[in-house]
Formats: structure tokens, sequence, C-alpha cells
């Protein structure tokens, strides 16, 4: 099987966030650039979907708000992700956003911003450069890179031809990533991370607490997709996933359950989405929040006070 279910997760998740945001839980305007066709999905999926985009965001507005213009990116396995293209519409300035991601991946996103204007356009205000190659993409201050997160040298030479400044605060963000991985090669990847930059801050969104009955239905679901869950063992419960960072150099790591982050979020919002779909059994909604989590690690003093609220 190789890594091609992995790489087929992206495409799940595109379909699923494309879906979300025709029915209006949040605004996306790029999205239906890289998806076009949608199966309807249950609608403890869509707002599993929106606590997670909002979760994830939130610690993102926080650090981009202490770390400034200052502030680089890099975005493991980005699949078709479309934060960069937001980011601008709000008008935040960084110096720096890489995105990267297995070379099959990288080329069709490079070949969807290159034959879609408004995509391109957003990258080319930056710098009036774009350079392309087969799986990368350059621009001023955007590059999109394919590399296997398992090979740290090589990872290291696509972070050296991107311009990434190792002293500069970064935000590293992996959403179901890590869990995909083996685990030696995630902590050697944090490791590596903990050793090569001087201040940032990790946020990790993926599956936590699957030692139970629901978390072996989630499990045999992937399996039987072909993905092999070579990470799972960090996955155990919430403990495990801070265990990891600091575990790893990383100075501190704080993790919360999404039910503990969709209950974070604003309630005129949270009020907003409920009304768009009727739910029909709010247990099985607790359920899936339950098996996932938002866990953030720091390597600086300057991202320990960070919180869901």
């Amino acid at each position: 099987m190789g890594d091609e279910p992995v790489m087929a997760t992206n495409d799940d998740a595109s379909e699923c966030k494309r879906g979300a945001v025709q029915l209006g839980y949040w605004t996306d305007n790029y999205i239906p650039y890289f998806v076009k066709q949608i199966e309807r999905r249950a609608p403890e999926i869509n707002r599993g979907y929106f606590a997670r985009i909002k979760g994830v965001d939130n610690f993102i507005q926080k650090f981009i708000s202490r770390a400034g213009s200052n502030a680089q990116i890099i975005n493991f396995g980005a699949g078709f992700d479309t934060l960069y293209w937001r980011l601008k519409d709000e008008g935040v300035l960084i110096s720096n956003y890489v995105e990267l991601d297995f070379p099959t991946v990288t080329s069709k996103k490079c070949y969807m911003i290159k034959r879609n204007k408004p995509l391109l356009d957003r990258i080319y205000e930056q710098d009036g450069e774009v350079r392309f190659s087969s799986t990368d993409l350059h621009s001023g201050n955007f590059h999109c890179l394919g590399v296997d997160l398992r090979n740290i040298p090589q990872l290291k030479d696509k972070l050296n031809q991107a311009e990434v400044n190792f002293n500069k605060p970064t935000l590293f963000l992996a959403e179901c990533v890590l869990v995909y991985i083996e685990t030696e090669w995630v902590n050697r990847l944090l490791q590596w991370i903990s050793s090569s930059f001087t201040s940032g801050l990790f946020i990790n969104y993926e599956m936590c607490n699957v030692n139970d009955t629901f978390g072996d239905i989630m499990m045999g679901n992937l399996r039987a997709r072909g993905c092999n869950l070579a990470g799972i063992s960090s996955c155990k419960n919430v403990d495990t996933q801070k265990n990891r960072f600091i575990n790893s150099g990383w100075l501190g790591a704080k993790a919360w359950d999404m039910v503990q982050v969709y209950h974070s979020i604003d309630p005129n919002e949270r009020s907003r989405i409920e009304k768009i779909e009727f739910l029909d059994e709010q247990e099985l909604l607790v359920q899936l929040f339950q098996h996932y989590c938002i866990c953030i690690g720091w390597l600086s003093n300057d991202f320990a006070d960070f919180d869901i609220v």
C-alpha cells in the first residue's frame, strides 16, 4: 500500500471542509479551487471540522499577535490547506510561510495554483515572482515543497531552500499528520526542531483516548482504508500527546480534548452553527470530540501562557 492511503486522507479532509464551508459553518473563499466534487457529510462531521478549524485558528491568531510580522509558519502535511490565502485576506503580515507534504500532493497543489489566477495573484502580490518546479513552488514569502518528513536531511535542505530563519519565532502546524509516521521518526523530528529553532510553537491536532470501543472503531475504519497508524502510541490520551514534546526537548506542552475546545468557542458562534443542521444524536458528537485533541508545545516562554480561551 505504501503512503498512498495517507495521501488520500488529504482529499477526504478537503472535501469535508468544502462541504462545511458551502453550508456556512465558516468562510473560505479558496477551498473551491482545490475541491470540485463533494458528497454531503453527516452533521457531526461538519461540526467536528468547525471545532477543529476554530480551535487551531485560535492558537494561530495568538501566535501571530505575539510574534508579529517576524513570524514564520511551517505547515507539515499541509495538503490543500488554504491558510496562507486566508491570512492574506485578513491583512496579516508574516515573514515566511512554508507548506510541506509528499511530492505527489505538492505537485497537484502547484498545478492547481498555476491554473487558478486568484490563487496565483495573491502570491504574486508579495514578490512579483513565482518559481515552479514539478513538485515545488517558491515565491517571496510562500513556499510549497515536496518532502518526506521522515527524512530530516532532506527536510533541512528544503527549509534552507525556502530561506527559513532558525532564529525567528516559528509556528509549526500538523493536523492528523504525525499519527501516520513511526513514533521514532516523529521523536527525531521534534528533537531536531527543538535543537534547531530558538523560538517556536507547535500546534498538533490529532486523535486521543483511542483505547476504548469508540477508539477501536475509529482506528478500524482508518486501517480498512489502508492507513498505517504508525504513530498511534502517542494518541493514547492527552498526556501521551504532551509527553512526546517534553521528552523531545521542548520547554512545555498543554493539551485539550475537543469537548473543551468546542465549549471554549464564542457561544454566539456556537449558537449560529448549531442552527445550520439538526443534530439527531448529541452523544455521537460528544464521543467524536472526546477522541480528538489539540496539543501545543513551545520552545520559549513567549508562548507558555497560551490557552484555549
